[in-house]
């Protein structure tokens, strides 16, 4: 989820945890356990830092191991070791348990996009994406909102409030997924071009009932589409590149990165005077007719690289960049 959705949510879990009678008897560990979900949300994200060293690491490793198995315990010690340092007196495992829960929550929410996170290292370094709720939904953001309102102002006990909105909540994904795998496992008889062999991801939008089709073709290409009352719109093709300057590609690092994040990447092949220009783009991304997240790399006649780029790209901005290194 975005950065304001896991920051309300750990608002949220901060009343939620006055179901705790040790929690809700003293207000100094209530505003411990306050601080506690509100970094336990955020904490797994600090591997945003890694932009600063360059977009390829990033994307290669955001949501990886710090949204591991072992990252739930590392961030939940680490956090209620500064809380203890902070305040004196606080039991501890109340607090622990209310930090693990932020931080577990982060990661099992992650799990619902389309970004996909690595949560099952270290048995598993695949990525787990279920497609299943937007990286921003209204539903939660706003619901948390109203929560955090009513509590804030005194018109209901946050032991009250909070425990209906999660269990409103509970109900609302497990309505989700169920949606979500109805639709996936049907589309194949509304897809009036369906061949065998096709296989159909469905991605969410901001819109509840608004979907985006990926079907993967046995020829490796994509087909993209929209769903939308019940009707499928195609909007485009794409014909990944068979080439050497393909192959070149994947050894460089910034490929690599990103072919390691994502199995929905097709590759572009431009002929310049110069050599060739390879823009791998994950289709899974598609806005306004372009796909902005890319990795793109520049080689010479010979298929030594020149100039790469790995990141979300207009392709406005990329063909400056190609003047500029070309």
């Amino acid at each position: 989820m975005d950065s304001g959705t896991h920051l309300v949510i750990g608002f949220g879990l901060a009343g939620l945890a006055y179901v705790d009678p040790v929690v809700a008897s003293d207000p100094t560990v209530a505003t411990a356990v306050l601080i506690g979900t509100v970094l336990g949300q955020q904490a797994p994200d600090a591997d945003t830092l890694l932009r600063l060293k360059d977009n390829a690491t990033y994307i290669k490793n955001h949501r990886g191991r710090s949204h591991s198995l072992p990252a739930l315990f590392i961030w939940t010690a680490l956090i209620t070791l500064g809380l203890m340092l902070g305040f004196a007196n606080l039991p501890v495992w109340h607090v622990a348990m209310w930090v693990f829960i932020a931080v577990a929550f982060h990661v099992f929410i992650d799990l619902f996009n389309t970004y996909g996170t690595q949560a099952l290292r270290p048995f598993s370094e695949k990525w787990v994406s279920w497609n299943i709720i937007h990286i921003f939904d209204p539903v939660i953001f706003i619901s948390h909102v109203i929560a955090i309102f009513i509590w804030c102002v005194h018109l209901a006990d946050p032991a009250t409030i909070f425990p209906i909105l999660y269990l409103f909540l509970a109900v609302y994904y497990i309505w989700r997924s169920w949606y979500h795998h109805y639709l996936e496992s049907h589309l194949y008889q509304k897809d009036t071009r369906y061949e065998q062999g096709d296989r159909y991801y469905l991605i969410p939008t901001f819109h509840l009932y608004v979907w985006q089709i990926v079907k993967h073709k046995k020829n490796g290409h994509f087909v993209l589409g929209e769903y939308r009352h019940n009707t499928i719109k195609w909007v485009d093709e794409t014909s990944c590149a068979v080439h050497p300057a393909v192959e070149a590609s994947k050894k460089h690092s910034d490929i690599a990165a990103f072919l390691y994040f994502t199995s929905f990447a097709c590759a572009d092949i431009r002929h310049h005077e110069w050599g060739y220009e390879v823009r791998w783009a994950d289709v899974r991304y598609r806005h306004r007719r372009q796909y902005p997240f890319v990795a793109v790399v520049m080689l010479d006649k010979e298929l030594n690289p020149l100039d790469s780029y790995v990141g979300w790209l207009s392709d406005s901005r990329l063909e400056k960049k190609l003047r500029v290194n070309t």
